[in-house]
């Protein structure tokens, strides 16, 4: 495969290189605290016992999430931390990104219900992908968000 054809990685935590683990706080730094604005506590003791699903292209990580097992985040699985570069919007790298998280939190974790924590902007996002909202809307960091399940 060659550098210009886009690909995912899945790794644990403790499989992580250095250089991945930095590409992805850089990237969630860009995003959810300069581009959003949001000052919060991004390392939030989650992230060593989730799967980090990576999309890059051109060596550089595009679009990325993490998988959190059952029970972590919610009593389901979960989808947590979705994002993509902002250089890299409008070329349906996000949808990519979620269609195989949606596989790979099956191949992890069984077959079940997937909750997410959704900025409300993304509501028919990720409807397109089968969730349904639940719940009230709620602010977190300052963002509205709402809880979705598949």
């Amino acid at each position: 495969m060659n550098a210009e054809t886009p690909f995912f990685t899945l790794k644990s935590f403790n499989d992580l290189t250095p250089g991945e683990l930095y590409s992805i706080l850089r990237l969630r730094n860009e995003v959810f605290v300069v581009e959003q604005n949001c000052v919060f506590q991004d390392a939030d003791n989650k992230d060593q016992d989730s799967h980090h699903l990576m999309y890059w292209k051109n060596h550089a990580l595009i679009a990325y999430c993490r998988l959190l097992p059952p029970g972590l985040m919610y009593e389901e699985m979960s989808i947590g931390r979705v994002v993509s570069s902002p250089g890299s919007r409008g070329i349906s790298a996000g949808k990519q990104l979620i269609a195989e998280a949606i596989d790979c939190c099956h191949q992890l974790f069984g077959k079940g219900p997937i909750r997410i924590g959704a900025q409300c902007y993304l509501i028919n996002f990720y409807a397109g992908f089968g969730f349904k909202t639940e719940g009230a809307v709620y602010l977190e960091d300052g963002i509205e968000h709402i809880e979705m399940v598949k």
